[in-house]
């Protein structure tokens, strides 16, 4: 088959062509009709047409399905790392007195130690708030705690606190509870709910009597200062308006130790007019080694999915099958992630380095006293006890 130019310099029909093909030629190029169409695909082998309908499907599917894991990984390319906080190094041994201790932070002593409030929002966290309470009482003004009938994502649930009372008698002299009812709108920001609770948790603590220069403690109820970080702090003069600390970071149990750079929680000293809770960023300064931060520690396997459904990143339900009890329970031994996700992180370093389930630890120092004193209740908080009860 030969072509000849012709003078315009388009193209002329060639002397043998199919049916088609001769349909197509003499119509302008501007227009593409389905007879050209038609002509094209006749011309393409059979490699291309692997390439089309088996490739190109399957790379859409696999976005579709790992398409978070490929955003999360590419975030060191449209996210820069925040800011890094100024640590302050932190002192601590149970036989050196506490005017050293103040001293080596560069503070000063107090003649008696400040008041102290620990406020909270409640979900369903039972175990882990009786080892945050009985970590912290001994130097606790009042306990705040408000819960809601309603997750932050709008499911109706049940009181968990007010029915399970009983259990914290011990604290109840010191205590100040509170409810509020939830507004269930569906497709609403869950952070929007959060907000509304974090505003009342406000209301509550003036309730509770707080005032000037108090200690408030601002962290959710699975960031657990450390007993004597907060004993250091009512004690201390001079010590930050507004203080971040840096817990160790835990991930199903105190076996999966992920890092130690959770810090979120926070503690103020109180100023009316100034002083909002909250749980985001609020001052450059953290405080090193002041506690832990155990996500993710229940004990069955019903309040992991809970959990997932109900908190503020429900969206990392991709799939329903993530809601699996067998799935949950096996992903919990290994130390993998619930939602299939990559580390957050900023760097390709640390993405990469954090990648695949957490190592097991097997040490159990220098966690809370309660817990170690009660550790057949609480086994499953321990290492090599990964079963959960099924309830």
């Amino acid at each position: 088959m030969t072509w000849m130019m012709n003078e315009g310099g388009g193209h002329n029909c060639p002397k043998k062509t199919d049916d088609i093909c001769g349909d197509v030629c003499g119509q302008g190029s501007s227009r593409l009709s389905m007879s050209r169409v038609r002509c094209i695909l006749l011309g393409i082998d059979l490699k291309t047409y692997i390439f089309l309908f088996v490739l190109v499907p399957t790379c859409i599917f696999g976005i579709y399905v790992h398409g978070q894991k490929i955003s999360y990984f590419l975030r060191p390319l449209w996210e820069s790392p925040p800011k890094p906080f100024h640590d302050i190094s932190h002192y601590y041994h149970e036989n050196v007195s506490m005017e050293t201790l103040c001293k080596l932070h560069g503070w000063g002593v107090r003649e008696f130690p400040r008041r102290v409030y620990d406020a909270v929002l409640f979900s369903n966290e039972v175990d882990i708030l009786t080892v945050r309470w009985q970590e912290l009482y001994p130097y606790i003004t009042q306990f705040v705690l408000l819960e809601s009938n309603s997750t932050f994502t709008g499911i109706p649930k049940p009181m968990v606190f007010a029915s399970n009372r009983d259990q914290f008698k011990f604290a109840e002299p010191r205590l100040t509870y509170g409810s509020i009812g939830g507004r269930f709108k569906k497709g609403e920001n869950p952070f929007v709910e959060e907000a509304m609770q974090r505003v009342a948790l406000d209301q509550l603590l003036k309730i509770a009597g707080i005032t000037d220069d108090d200690l408030l403690i601002m962290s959710d109820v699975d960031e657990i200062p450390s007993r004597h970080t907060i004993n250091l702090l009512r004690w201390c003069d001079e010590i930050p308006q507004v203080l971040h600390l840096r817990l160790k970071n835990y991930l199903y149990s105190f076996e999966f130790l992920v890092d130690d750079k959770s810090w979120r929680a926070s503690v103020h000293r109180y100023q009316t007019g100034k002083t909002r809770y909250a749980h985001y960023r609020q001052t450059d300064e953290i405080l090193a080694d002041a506690g832990w931060h155990c996500s993710f520690c229940f004990r069955h396997i019903s309040e992991f999915i809970f959990k997932m459904k109900a908190y503020s990143h429900n969206d990392r339900v991709r799939f329903s099958h993530y809601l699996n009890p067998k799935r949950v329970q096996r992903l919990i031994c290994k130390g993998a992630d619930l939602f299939d996700m990559l580390p957050e992180e900023y760097t390709f370093k640390e993405i990469i380095g954090k990648m695949g389930p957490i190592p097991h630890s097997f040490s159990a120092v220098h966690l809370p006293s309660y817990l170690l004193d009660n550790a057949e209740k609480y086994k499953f908080l321990l290492p090599g006890n990964c079963l959960r009860e099924s309830g």
